[in-house]
């Protein structure tokens, strides 16, 4: 069974940091692309950021470039959002996906967590 579990959202202030972990099982970690995206209430879900397979090729959505770095411990079949200089717009559910194919800003994903809360207050 595939398995996406995100674990490390929570509560913090304006300006702190937390650290993300998507932790995959079921598949075969090094063949796909792990990415993040993120939904606030009412809004749609969007990308955050993406590593590939290989950890060659990272990306990011532009505003969050310089707050955020995604890495991945593929031995742990981990791949970690860290998040810093929270602001309370970066409130939202993350979720962490898998797709075959490579890093895409599609939603259209082969595979989804169920999402980690993330609340900065003000």
């Amino acid at each position: 069974e595939v398995q996406l579990v995100e674990s490390g959202g929570g509560l913090v202030q304006a300006g702190g940091s937390l650290r993300l972990s998507c932790l995959a099982s079921g598949f075969t970690f090094d063949d796909y692309a792990i990415g993040w995206f993120r939904q606030a209430p009412g809004k749609e879900r969007g990308g955050v950021s993406c590593i590939t397979s290989s950890d060659v090729s990272t990306y990011y959505v532009d505003s969050l470039k310089g707050r955020f770095t995604i890495s991945s411990d593929n031995a742990k079949n981990t791949v970690y959002l860290q998040m810093n200089s929270l602001k309370p717009e970066d409130t939202a559910v993350y979720y962490c996906a898998a797709l075959r194919a490579g890093c895409s800003r599609s939603t259209l994903w082969d595979y989804w967590g169920q999402g980690t809360q993330v609340t900065v207050s003000s």
